[in-house]
């Protein structure tokens, strides 16, 4: 008989272990599983639901809702996430994942939460959404259970074994500094300018995400600013997540500064301080296709690698 319950201490190696066998595209490791679960402020033991059958472990749904605000006292009190959820094969369709589901939900729901998200939970998202092509069958769960496509970011890589910084890139960092712009690495003193500009230009995750990064050993030069004279105007960081070196970004340019190609500089400045460090490669989670940024990567060689549906249901 499947008994229903929430993660109590000892759970995380079962879970691990459930965990690869299932989302094979997406495996974890324990200590992954500790800091971006077990660690995280937002943790609630109550969210994370367990099934068992005798002493195997057959599903796993999380939810979580925010009790540490990202950016000043902003709670976002509606909102709860289900970062992931993975049923055992042999358990699939019994009617499992839909309990564990509903006492998911539920448990957002007595927390007062309206709107439930897959998976676009920050600060410590394990993929932007469910991924269709790996994992037809929780898609169509999904939308079985009551959620909706919102959009459809995309990941992408690039092999920089071949970059080069071109003539054109040089070029236009010249016309730039003549015009009063300059691009270096980052030292203390770019900090706050930096994380400040990342919070109210774009999103409290990417000025965290750059706190946390320099206070887990993240190296400054790791971290490129762009400025216009004492402004910042836009900032590109690799090795910040989880201090993967080779996973790029957060990366952003004053929406203010268009027609400058100034983001065009950064991410080739990027690439090529990331190629001297001797990475391979560069990847990214999250952006959109058809977005100025999707085009710009595009343009500098990333190729589309995965395409996540990020979901919603009303509850």
């Amino acid at each position: 008989m499947v008994t229903y319950r929430h993660y109590q201490a000892g759970d995380e190696v079962k879970i691990v272990d459930l965990w690869n066998e299932s989302l094979w595209k997406d495996p974890i490791t324990p200590k992954r599983f500790r800091n971006l679960v077990l660690l995280d402020a937002n943790f609630d033991p109550e969210g994370l639901r367990v099934a068992f059958d005798g002493e195997n472990l057959v599903g796993v749904v999380y939810a979580v809702r925010r009790l540490l605000p990202m950016f000043g006292t902003d709670l976002e009190p509606d909102n709860g996430w289900i970062p992931f959820f993975f049923v055992d094969e042999g358990y699939r369709k019994t009617g499992v994942g839909k309990r564990l589901m509903n006492d998911a939900t539920n448990f957002l729901k007595e927390h007062g939460r309206k709107h439930v998200f897959f998976a676009s939970y920050a600060p410590n998202y394990i993929m932007p959404g469910v991924d269709e092509e790996a994992y037809p069958e929780a898609y169509q769960f999904l939308l079985s259970q009551g959620f909706d496509k919102l959009y459809s970011p995309i990941a992408m890589d690039r092999n920089i074994v071949d970059f080069k910084l071109s003539d054109e890139i040089k070029d236009l960092v010249k016309l730039r500094e003549e015009e009063g712009y300059t691009f270096s690495l980052a030292e203390d003193k770019d900090l706050y300018d930096v994380i400040q500009f990342a919070n109210i230009k774009f999103n409290p995750d990417w000025g965290r995400a750059i706190r946390e990064g320099v206070l887990q050993g993240l190296p400054m030069e790791r971290i490129l600013v762009a400025r216009q004279g004492d402004k910042v105007v836009g900032f590109c960081i690799f090795g910040g997540y989880e201090g993967v070196p080779d996973r790029f970004g957060p990366f952003g340019v004053d929406p203010d500064q268009q027609g400058k190609k100034l983001g065009k500089i950064l991410l080739n400045l990027c690439l090529q301080q990331m190629k001297a460090e001797s990475l391979h490669g560069a990847w990214f989670l999250w952006t959109g296709e058809k977005t100025t940024a999707g085009y710009l990567y595009k343009k500098t060689g990333f190729e589309v690698t995965r395409t996540f549906h990020v979901m919603k249901k009303d509850i």
